[in-house]
């Protein structure tokens, strides 16, 4: 196994099924999110409120002997990595890696079914999964990295919750790239400017995540109920993976990087093959259109993405051959564990081991651009300062 270690840049949490009717109150009864078993599914599924939405089991793919969208019925089934702080540890120490950001499914990818509750359910929902995460994390502080979640309709309330975040702990926050979906203003709009302040003077990194996007409220639910059909869950997942290129345009283009130089933005699950088009489109788009004579204190946008702006990759190769010499301090690994499209081999799965693609792109490409790639740029963003001992 290669000396290099990995930080892995994207990884999941299969939310334990007492998650909120331990820490919210009673008082709130069926409203609480909790497991209920779906006899026509025949499976246990999430209900928020009123709405049934994924699996238990629906994000917790890996290893499992059955291709996407099929996946365990109940989260015994699943890798215990995918739910229990210490045997995610040791899956890590396993495939060399010294540490992982963590994202949520459920008030990612089926945020619009909690945003159907009462706003203060909603809210309570939001910050009872943050102290989660840092119970979560306390298995190994140094090796779990957790961003916080905000309830992002309410800019108080989210301004409130990055600094209660912050002081427990959390090194990041995650976002939204289509407020619009939800009646909100743009990127772009000084609407958002407290919470970007916010991060701001406390440093932390703002992730736009693919289940972050506001999806249509059947979409997932859809998808899920596809059990048969993989050719269109490969299709539904593509398309979602070229998603957040509409929010890296308008942070680049729409002034919010040059607004707030110190804010470092994170593409997540995303991939990296679409960057570099992305970019040069952007900078000729940007002189074509007059823009830099309108605006012309502003740089192109390909400068604010080499000095603000990460992205992620785990399954591509061809582009990562190709493209990383052009932003190799932008660039970093990610496995997506436990979720489908996951570096996790198994029965179902032609993916690659983690320490794998590690070795696999030594092969093609030098051992400085690698660690880059593997390791230091995210010890650099989330403020990693050596490789922990595994």
């Amino acid at each position: 196994m290669s000396t290099i270690p990995i930080i892995d840049t994207d990884t999941h949490l299969s939310e334990p099924a007492d998650l909120w009717q331990s820490r919210l109150p009673a008082k709130w009864g069926e409203d609480i999110p909790r497991p209920v078993f779906d006899e026509r599914r025949g499976e246990d599924v999430w209900q928020i409120g009123r709405r049934r939405t994924s699996g238990v089991g629906g994000y917790a793919m890996a290893g499992w002997h059955e291709p996407p969208p099929q996946h365990p019925p109940r989260l015994e089934d699943a890798d215990p990595a995918a739910y229990d702080a210490r045997a995610r540890v040791a899956r890590m120490d396993t495939e060399g890696i010294v540490a992982e950001v963590i994202y949520p499914n459920l008030v990612a990818f089926e945020m619009d079914a909690f945003m159907d509750l009462d706003p203060e359910i909603t809210l309570a929902c939001i910050q009872a999964y943050n102290d989660f995460l840092v119970d979560f994390a306390s298995e190994a502080p140094e090796r779990f990295i957790v961003q916080a979640s905000l309830p992002f309709w309410d800019v108080a309330a989210s301004v409130a919750e990055i600094e209660r975040c912050h002081e427990n702990g959390h090194r990041g926050v995650n976002f939204m790239t289509k407020p619009y979906k939800f009646g909100l203003p743009p990127l772009s709009d000084d609407h958002w400017e407290p919470i970007f302040k916010t991060v701001e003077e406390r440093g932390l990194p703002v992730s736009f995540h693919v289940g972050y996007q506001a999806q249509d409220k059947e979409d997932w639910t859809r998808l899920i109920n596809q059990v048969h059909d993989q050719a269109s869950f490969a299709k539904e997942t593509v398309m979602s993976l070229l998603g957040l290129a509409e929010g890296t345009a308008e942070v680049l283009l729409g002034g919010v990087c040059h607004r707030y130089p110190g804010i470092n933005f994170v593409n997540v699950e995303s991939g990296f093959g679409w960057i570099p088009y992305l970019l040069e489109s952007a900078d000729w788009g940007w002189q074509n259109s007059g823009a830099h004579k309108q605006y012309p204190e502003r740089e192109l946008p390909s400068f604010y993405f080499r000095r603000q702006v990460y992205s992620t990759f785990w399954f591509e190769r061809d582009t990562v051959r190709r493209m990383a010499d052009l932003y190799a301090d932008n660039l970093m690994f990610e496995t997506d564990f436990p979720h489908p499209t996951s570096l996790s081999p198994g029965p179902a799965s032609t993916a690659e081991a983690p320490h794998k693609v590690l070795e696999g792109a030594m092969a093609d490409l030098p051992e400085e651009l690698c660690r880059k790639l593997f390791f230091e740029n995210a010890s650099r963003l989330y403020g990693i300062s050596a490789p922990v001992t595994v």
